[in-house]
């Protein structure tokens, strides 16, 4: 009897252990979607930028749910306003590392994009405009709109697993590919891979 009482002790003093480790790795974590990264401690200069290839098309293509977001103003506006032209929407937020890496590559594609399609970097942050504008002149990046989705409404409603996540929508609304974590935009053969798969 009183070994039974005494692992039932410890069993409980351990689920308490676990459920106290939990609530301050929640605490510690930012609301809102999980971020693809191989290790915890990964640093933006860590990350590794996958291939063009690691786009997976959506087959068959897939109508988009409304998607709303407010621009640096705060006003309101949906992805239906693109109609017929193509859009590259990336899902990302200031404090993910894997997001910070890949930003100057869809700077770099929304550059080389021109008239076939447009760059939509989806911020989640909390901050608002501000911290998406301050973390863009900090980091050099030019060329990208100030996009918002602070309650990752948008995240949720595409069922992304994390961030980033980013996805091809051709000239009708409809998912064509998407890659989860970072990826390196800027490579040569990554605007002909998007033009062919945005048709």
């Amino acid at each position: 009897m009183t070994v039974i009482a005494r692992r039932s002790v410890l069993a409980g003093a351990g689920a308490a252990a676990v459920a106290t480790l939990a609530a301050v790795a929640l605490l510690r974590k930012p609301a809102g979607p999980q971020v693809f990264a191989l290790r915890p401690d990964t640093t933006p200069e860590r990350v590794h930028l996958q291939a063009i290839s690691a786009l997976r098309p959506t087959d068959p293509p897939r109508p988009l749910p409304p998607i709303g977001y407010l621009d640096a103003g705060g006003a309101p506006h949906t992805l239906a306003e693109f109609a017929g032209r193509g859009i590259v929407l990336n899902l990302w937020a200031t404090w993910c590392p894997p997001c910070v890496a890949e930003m100057p590559a869809l700077a770099a594609l929304a550059a080389a994009g021109g008239a076939d399609f447009v760059v939509l970097p989806l911020s989640s942050d909390h901050g608002g405009a501000a911290t998406v504008s301050d973390f863009y002149r900090a980091h050099g990046i030019a060329g990208l709109p100030v996009v918002l989705d602070p309650e990752a409404r948008a995240t949720e409603a595409l069922g992304a697993r994390g961030l980033p996540t980013t996805l091809l929508i051709d000239r009708a609304g409809r998912e064509r590919a998407r890659l989860e974590g970072a990826a390196d935009w800027a490579a040569p053969a990554a605007r002909d891979a998007i033009l062919r798969l945005l048709g």
